[in-house]
C-alpha cells in the first residue's frame, strides 16, 4: 500500500498542519505495524515553497536537530508562502543512529524517485518525490559526514548544464552563508535526492555540515542561520538588515581531489580541517595494525588547496576515504 497524505495535512490552505506519514511496517512484534515520521507543512498566502529535509543519513545530526527547532519555532504568521519540513527522512535509520535503514538495509540517497510499491526506504523516497517535491520551488537536503567522515561545514552544490538553473543556484548558495560552498560533480549521482531534484528543474541545495556522529554548537548554528537566509532569499520571511556570512566557493578536482586509504590501519591527521596545503605536503600518517615493524605509511596532498573532510575515525578499511582536498572555484560566470 502506497504512502498517503495525512487527512491533517493541507498543503493547498493557510495554517500550520503538524502530524506524521503513516508507514507500513510488519514486523515480528508488531504485525500490522506502522512506522510515524513526522511531516509539518507551514503557508500564509501566496509565495515560493521550500522544502527541507534532514536524517537522509541517519547518523547525521544537524538537519534533523535544527529542523525539529525550526518546526516548533516557526508560525503562520511569520511567512509569506510555504514552508515544508521533513526532519527525519530515513526515519528508521535515524532511530538506529545508522547511515543506512536497518529494515532494508537500503541507502536513502541512492533510492529516489523510489517505489510505492517497494521496501520502506523506497515508498518514502516515492513520496517525498511525488508528493513533496513536486510541489517545491527549492529543496534543501542537510548532511554531515556522518560516522565515518568530517567535513569542514560547507554548502553542497552542483555543476548544472541548465545556465539559469545554475545561476539561481549559485546564488542561493551565497545567500545560505555556510563557510565554504562546494561545487561538484558526482561520481554516482543515480538514485540521489540531488538529482531528482536538479532534473525537475528545482533549485537544490545540500550541505555537509561536520560529522563525526556528534553534533557542535559551531555546525548548528551555521545550519539554523543558513535555513533563515534561505527563506530570506527566497521572500518567505522579510529581508533583514543584516550582512550574510561570505562563502568561499570551491570544488574538488576529480584529480588530486579525493585521498583514499592505501591499507587498513589506524589514521593518524596531521592537519586540521580547513587549513591550506600545498602540493607533495605531509597530511596523515597510516599505522599498519600487523606491521608492527614496518614504518607508519605517508599520505601527501597532490594537489594545492583546502582540507575540507578527513576521516571521521582513526581506524580505516583499505579504500575508505580519509581526506579530500578542494581548490577554488570561479563562480563569476554564474553571477
Amino acid at each position: 500500500m502506497p504512502i498517503t497524505i495525512p487527512e491533517d495535512i493541507k498543503f493547498d490552505s493557510d495554517g500550520k498542519f503538524i502530524s506524521c506519514l503513516k508507514i507500513p511496517h510488519s514486523t515480528n512484534t508488531s504485525g500490522w505495524g506502522s512506522l510515524m515520521m513526522p511531516l509539518i507543512v507551514i503557508r500564509n498566502g501566496k509565495g515560493k515553497t521550500v522544502l527541507f529535509t534532514g536524517g537522509n543519513h541517519g547518523d547525521e545530526y544537524e538537519g534533523p536537530i535544527a529542523l525539529r527547532k525550526l518546526a516548533n519555532e516557526l508560525k503562520q504568521e511569520d511567512i509569506q508562502g510555504q514552508v515544508i519540513i521533513v526532519p527525519y527522512l530515513n526515519f528508521p535509520a535515524v532511530l538506529a543512529r545508522s547511515r543506512l535503514s536497518p529494515v532494508d538495509g537500503l541507502n536513502m540517497n541512492r533510492s529516489f524517485p523510489g517505489d510505492p510499491q517497494g521496501s520502506i526506504t523506497l515508498m518514502i523516497a516515492d513520496f517525498v518525490f511525488q508528493q513533496l517535491v513536486q510541489r517545491s520551488d527549492v529543496v534543501v537536503d542537510f548532511h554531515s559526514g556522518g560516522n565515518s567522515m568530517i567535513f569542514e561545514p560547507c554548502a553542497v552544490i552542483h555543476h548544472l548544464d541548465d545556465l539559469q538553473q545554475m545561476q539561481e543556484t549559485v546564488s542561493a548558495t551565497r545567500s545560505f552563508g555556510a563557510p565554504i560552498s562546494l561545487v561538484l560533480r558526482e561520481l554516482d549521482s543515480r538514485g540521489m535526492l540531488d538529482t531528482v531534484v536538479e532534473e525537475s528543474g528545482k533549485i537544490f541545495i545540500s550541505t555537509e555540515l561536520g560529522g563525526g556522529g556528534f553534533v557542535s554548537p559551531r555546525t548548528l548554528n551555521i545550519a539554523e542561520n543558513g535555513i533563515r537566509n534561505i527563506l530570506r532569499h527566497f521572500a518567505i520571511l522579510p529581508k533583514i538588515d543584516e550582512t550574510v556570512p561570505e562563502t568561499r566557493f570551491m570544488e574538488t578536482p576529480e584529480i588530486g581531489g579525493y585521498l583514499m586509504s592505501p591499507n587498513a590501519g589506524l589514521y593518524e591527521p596531521l592537519v586540521e580541517l580547513g587549513e591550506q596545503v600545498n602540493k607533495g605536503q605531509l597530511i596523515g600518517r597510516l599505522h599498519s595494525f600487523t606491521e608492527i615493524d614496518s614504518p607508519a605509511m605517508e599520505i601527501t596532498s597532490q594537489i594545492e588547496g583546502m582540507l575540507v573532510t578527513r576521516a571521521g575515525r582513526a581506524p580505516v578499511k583499505h579504500w575508505d576515504t580519509i581526506a579530500v582536498i578542494a581548490a577554488d572555484f570561479d563562480v563569476s560566470v554564474y553571477e
